[in-house]
């Protein structure tokens, strides 16, 4: 067995002796073995200096660990190998409803642009697929992974924590916050701030009169910095924080429930103005309101969140929208960034924190007195 090791060692060597440098899955595909072999094989080289390794690459030892010399004529100008340019990034979300795809959207444009190459796992908000595409992405020989995990109300179990720990290549998390006093702090992370998000719409109700200001908010891992963002704002103004009602379409609220909770409110004096997560929950409320004889603005304003169709309800609705294109960009530029810093890097870790936007529509006004 130990021969074996031995001479696909040699053969390593030899052929990134003769081309100078070469990506990990292109030495996998030459040599007829698995990504992860190849990355065993690289690492014990490394280690008796016989190779450099850099992120999802390996080149002769030399003062740049790669050619210097001029390239012949016919031959590519590109990046050498070991730079960012020409990465293979592998990205891991939940879904690709809307929300997800702008993400994507983002992220492919920002690779695209600097020659490198997006491969797209879904996870289908199960845990379990996130491993699986996780897996099957290293197999492959990606240098880094953009990872949106399928964490329950936005919180890994250890063992999630653990399995991020252990990629063995550059991980950046995507929208999702990393925890206080977890193991994560030392992941690269972008992500909307959906709690200056939420208390955005808290302000722009207060600022036109409301006091009662209520929250309806979908039960899914962004709902935790909604819910934090609008208490945070409606106790630094002074208001009274009301009960949030979590809507679930497989739980025990409804769209239909919560409208019907919201009308009573509305009726009875407590509610003036409300915020709705996310844009679906809101035209629907919108719609339950009018036919239980309430009507939007006049007789409740609504802040939705998120702004994917908030402007095609019947009354357009003012909405927060997170730059979900923009997190995507920047989770490119943050592997990139690592990527570029070789496998030495000791550059600090940075968590990107986008800011939402609020555009006013039609849907609020200042409260009856």
């Amino acid at each position: 067995m130990r021969s074996h090791v031995n001479q696909r060692h040699e053969r390593v060597l030899e052929i990134v002796r003769r081309r100078g440098g070469l990506r990990v899955m292109e030495l996998a595909e030459e040599l007829g073995v698995s990504a992860v072999t190849v990355r065993r094989d690289v690492e014990a080289l490394a280690e008796q200096g016989r190779l450099t390794r850099l992120h999802g690459s390996v080149s002769w030892p030399g003062p740049a660990g790669h050619r210097t010399a001029a390239p012949a004529p016919g031959e590519s100008t590109a990046s050498p190998v070991g730079t960012p340019a020409g990465a293979v990034l592998g990205m891991v979300v939940p879904s690709m409803e809307h929300y997800f795809a702008e993400l994507v959207r983002g992220a492919q444009d920002a690779i695209a642009a600097r020659g490198g190459r997006l491969v797209l796992g879904i996870a289908h908000w199960r845990s379990e697929e996130d491993t699986a595409q996780i897996g099957r992405m290293l197999d492959g020989g990606v240098d880094g992974l953009l990872i949106q995990p399928s964490w329950e109300r936005g919180v890994p179990s250890p063992e999630q924590e653990e399995q991020l720990l252990a990629l063995g290549v550059p991980a950046v998390l995507v929208d999702r916050r990393v925890p206080v006093g977890g193991r994560l702090a030392g992941l690269d992370s972008a992500r909307s701030d959906h709690v200056l998000g939420a208390a955005a719409a808290v302000h722009h109700l207060a600022e036109l009169g409301h006091r009662r200001i209520a929250l309806l908010a979908q039960d899914n891992p962004t709902s935790p910095q909604v819910r934090e963002g609008y208490e945070a704002a409606v106790e630094a103004l002074g208001l009274s924080v009301l009960p949030t009602v979590t809507v679930s379409p497989e739980g025990p609220r409804s769209v239909d429930d919560a409208a019907r909770e919201l009308f009573r409110s509305v009726r009875e004096g407590q509610v003036t103005a409300s915020i709705v997560h996310n844009d679906q929950t809101a035209i629907g409320v919108v719609q339950r309101l009018r036919q239980h004889g309430l009507a939007v603005p006049e007789d409740v304003s609504l802040v939705a969140y998120e702004d994917e169709m908030a402007a095609l309800a019947d009354v357009p609705l003012t909405a927060v929208a997170p730059p979900r294109r923009a997190v995507g960009e920047a989770a490119v530029e943050l592997m990139l960034a690592r990527l570029g810093g070789g496998a030495d890097s000791v550059a600090p870790t940075r968590h990107v924190s986008l800011v939402p936007r609020l555009t006013v529509r039609a849907s609020c006004a200042a409260p009856h007195r």
